[in-house]
């Protein structure tokens, strides 16, 4: 366990430190959604005492902490951060966001706000279209009446969202953007209802509950594409064991849960079983799956004195062990460190959005009370003063600047989702399209990580039964390879009765003809000419007549064709796997990749990683082994295919399906089209400002026209992302064809 991981590293990122060192704390911290509140809760944080640094997760919610070795008061970091308008608590265990929560509010609020919008829309039509010359005032009124039984418990309800936000940043003594959103929905509601007592027309429900609309249009997008980013450190925790089967003194067992389980304890671990903590093997020998841990599809045969990790499945045979660390020091749980660290340092992306937003909202308030000043100075009343602070608060609302990147991220997932990849990662697009240097693991990845019978044409159908009949009783992979082979053959697959799985040799069947063997060169009594290696298995039957089973791990079938793609497009190729030399180094040729490296462990793939980080390069990693997970975290983007591990998944940008790699391809052109939507969009949304604001300051946009202005930059917002659906793109960056 420990000689496979930095042990420095694992200092650092860990809580386990010496006396002399940092410690590190976790809190769980509600209400972020943007980069001035990571940016916010980040500084309060490291302003106080005993705090060394702080780094922010704004995907899963979280603040890391990295306290002075005399700690920091725990309770004094929340109640710091409930003092700038945010509610915080310590990570337990058993935490997990409440993304889905929160997506089903925010639903609720935009189906609310929309259905009012349309009905009091419908309303609105009788009176501000040509027809309203003709009705008489008690019907106008009656319509106005209607739009507030309409419009102020949707606005209550709908609104909440920024409300809240908005009375804890004026709490804490602070402005965010919903500060200037919550007083122009709710000074346009006011002044609606007050003219609508006074019977006057000019009443503006419509803009009001329109522009809410709009809003959770874009808050919700970007809340749903962040909420599927969920801790890959957290879920990791759900591979390890629950419980123990310990092997007492006087030799009795009792099941323990793992958390109690200490170093020199007896571990029992039955075939099929996954192992509870790092150990060391006193007794048996089984076949090992650590395709988790290495990559590496093959299971690898342990015996007395071979240590195995937590996590792990044991294949074949039983196997009695020593337990070498505890459950919070298990390999398992380093790389669940490592995968923290890693999505901790991601959380530091700043999206344009963010950054523009940054001097936005004093900008507005300021820009509102000059006009309402302005007016007053020049001699109106405040009801003409207010309706042009009330129109510039609307028409200045960050609608089409909140929309610019969720809207072209939707249809961007879209887009990929029907070309098989799906994205996860809310800023991962943008990541994406800053890549110079592509990572690819061989396992999995460049290979389809399952082995296959390449020979299977040349045996006999009577042979490859009867080999099927004693593989189908085995778990082994390439026991279901010569299952699999059998059944495309047409060759019905049933078990034969009383077989015997000897682990880390083969599979032997006895009856009326004779004794069947199915496993290696040795255990089938092979002389020393037939070799033995770890790609094939022998069939040795009653007569004596010995037949090979040659496997490999197939490279994908367009794997050289998009190494070649990428690499005459200018990126940077190399291989990082855990796999033996040989088998890499074959890989490599066969796809045209000059740099890689074999047999790493997980630490090993992230010092490269941080290698090539400090040589200024963007690093796309794409992997699927847990020993690729914390790489991928780290990675500046991540890829991984829909056949990896949970963790590797969860840890990805982006999953993508079926047997090839060009969706790596197509991931980096959507990439680079979505980030030219992007910029775009911001453009649209400058240009609306530049426009209209000067049309509210001076007074020719009622509160009405703001909110079909902005409505109007929101709607050519989302129809400029649109056209990423079916734009034909053809080249990152000028390089890429």
């Amino acid at each position: 366990m420990a000689e496979t991981l930095s042990a420095t590293t694992l200092r650092d990122i860990s809580g386990d430190a010496s006396p002399g060192d940092t410690h590190a704390l976790t809190l769980v911290v509600e209400g972020m959604h943007c980069g001035n509140c990571m940016r916010k809760v980040e500084r309060t944080l490291a302003a106080m005492p005993g705090v060394v640094a702080a780094r922010v997760n704004l995907s899963n919610g979280r603040a890391h902490i990295t306290t002075a070795p005399a700690g920091a008061d725990r309770e004094a970091l929340i109640e710091a951060l409930r003092g700038v308008g945010f509610k915080a608590y310590e990570l337990a265990e058993s935490t997990a966001p409440a993304h889905g929560a929160y997506d089903a509010a925010y639903l609720r609020r935009l189906g609310v706000a929309g259905f009012a919008a349309s009905n009091i829309m419908l309303m609105s039509v009788a009176v501000w279209a040509g027809i309203a010359s003709d009705m008489d005032a008690s019907l106008k009124t009656l319509f106005h009446w209607l739009s507030a039984m309409v419009a102020v418990p949707a606005v209550a309800y709908a609104g909440q969202p920024f409300f809240q936000s908005a009375a804890r940043a004026l709490r804490a003594r602070q402005l965010n953007m919903d500060v200037p959103i919550s007083l122009g929905v709710l000074l346009a509601t006011g002044m609606s209802l007050y003219q609508t007592t006074r019977g006057s027309d000019q009443v503006y429900f419509d803009a009001a509950v329109t522009l809410l609309f709009f809003l959770l249009i874009g808050r919700y997008l970007d809340m749903a594409m962040r909420s599927r980013a969920s801790s890959a450190a957290q879920n990791l925790l759900g591979l390890r064991a629950t419980a123990a089967t310990v092997l007492l003194p006087d030799g009795t067992t009792q099941r323990l849960p793992t958390r109690d389980v200490i170093p020199g304890m007896r571990i029992l671990v039955a075939a099929g079983e996954r192992i509870p903590v790092d150990a060391r093997v006193q007794h048996g020998t089984a076949d090992v799956d650590e395709s988790l841990i290495t990559g590496e599809s093959r299971p690898r045969q342990v015996g007395p004195g071979d240590v195995v990790y937590s996590g792990t499945i044991s294949v074949t045979g039983m196997l009695e062990t020593e337990a070498i660390a505890r459950e919070e020091n298990t390999l398992l749980a380093d790389i669940s460190r490592l995968m923290g660290a890693a999505e901790q340092a991601r959380g530091r992306y700043v999206r344009l959005a963010d950054r523009a937003a940054r001097l936005y909202a004093p900008a507005v308030h300021l820009l509102g009370l000059g006009t309402f000043l302005g007016w007053m100075l020049l001699g109106y009343g405040w009801e003409p003063a207010l309706t042009a602070a009330v129109a510039v608060l609307i028409i200045t609302c960050p609608c089409a600047l909140a929309l610019a990147v969720p809207a072209v991220q939707v249809v961007a997932s879209g887009r990929l989702f029907r070309n098989g990849i799906i994205l996860k990662a809310a800023d991962g697009l943008e990541r994406m399209s800053e890549v110079d240097t592509i990572m690819l693991d061989k396992t999995g990845t460049l290979t389809l990580g399952e082995p296959r019978l390449v020979d299977g044409g040349r045996i006999d159908d009577r042979r490859l039964a009867r080999a099927a009949s004693l593989a189908a009783a085995s778990r082994h992979p390439y026991s279901r390879a010569i299952v699999a082979a059998a059944k495309a053959r047409g060759i019905p697959c049933v078990a034969a009765q009383g077989v015997e799985e000897i682990a880390g040799a083969g599979l032997r069947h006895v009856d009326a003809e004779g004794e069947t063997r199915l496993g290696s060169a040795r255990f089938c009594a092979m002389d020393e000419d037939a070799g033995e290696s770890g790609s094939t298995l022998w069939l040795r039957t009653p007569d004596g007549r010995a037949t090979p089973f040659h496997f490999t791990d197939p490279l994908r079938a367009d794997a050289a064709e998009v190494v070649k793609r990428l690499s005459d497009a200018g990126f940077h190729i190399e291989m990082l796997s855990g796999d033996g030399r040989a088998a890499v180094a074959e890989a490599a040729q066969a796809v045209g990749i000059a740099h890689w490296q074999a047999g790493l462990k997980p630490g090993d793939k992230i010092a490269r990683i941080d290698q090539l980080k400090g040589e200024g390069r963007k690093v796309l990693m794409v992997g699927d082994g847990l020993n690729d997970a914390p790489a991928l975290a780290a990675g500046h983007a991540s890829l991984s295919p829909a056949s990896a591990a949970d963790i590797s998944q969860t840890a990805a940008d982006a999953v993508f399906q079926g047997e090839r790699l060009a969706p790596i391809v197509e991931s980096l052109l959507v990439a680079h089209g979505a980030q030219r939507r992007a910029l775009e969009n911001f453009g649209i949304a400058i240009g609306y400002n530049f426009i209209f604001v000067p049309l509210a300051v001076i007074g020719l946009a009622t509160p009405l026209i703001a909110a079909i202005a902005m409505s109007a930059s929101s709607i050519a917002v989302t129809a400029n992302a649109l056209r990423l659906s079916r734009q034909r793109l053809g080249r990152v960056s000028g390089r890429l064809s």
